[in-house]
């Protein structure tokens, strides 16, 4: 075990985001995601779907959307749909297109996901109503922050 100690003290900055990261980390939920919904939906997979939610889009819009390339952003939604949760659909202004909509099962599985992820862990629901504002208005200005940046087009 490494004596924290003997650790040179980290920028602020750095200090923050690893405790924000350890904290994330050690509430992962995936393994209860994935026995609720009987496979395992990855990030990409998981992203693809959830941006869904808003309603249907063309596999371009969901490739520049996750900075994939269609090719690629077609075999998440062949494997989306391979479950049961999108299918494709003519799109109405153009036959050659196809939109990638949810199916039932996509929704349950998004409202399923909301369930398990969305809870919050004991430590966070033990925090005082003024601890909760603060953090709350903290992650609302970093998401605001983090929106306005324009984004990186390297795919991931």
């Amino acid at each position: 075990m490494v004596n924290d100690s003997a650790r040179p003290a980290a920028e602020p900055v750095q200090q923050a985001w690893a405790l924000m990261h350890r904290f994330v980390e050690a509430h992962n939920r995936r393994g209860e995601l994935s026995e609720a919904l009987g496979f395992r939906l990855g990030g990409g997979r998981g992203k693809i779907l959830f941006q869904l939610r808003d309603g249907p889009r063309t596999l371009g819009q969901l490739a520049e959307a996750n900075g994939v390339d269609a090719p690629y952003a077609t075999l998440i939604v062949d494997k989306l749909e391979a479950h049961g949760l999108v299918e494709r659909r003519p799109h109405p202004d153009d036959r050659r297109r196809k939109l990638v909509t949810l199916t039932a099962a996509g929704h349950n599985a998004i409202a399923t996901a909301d369930t398990i992820l969305l809870r919050p862990p004991p430590a966070i629901r033990s925090l005082p109503a003024e601890d909760l504002e603060r953090l709350t208005e903290i992650l609302t200005r970093l998401l605001e922050v983090d929106a306005a940046e324009p984004k990186s087009s390297t795919p991931r």
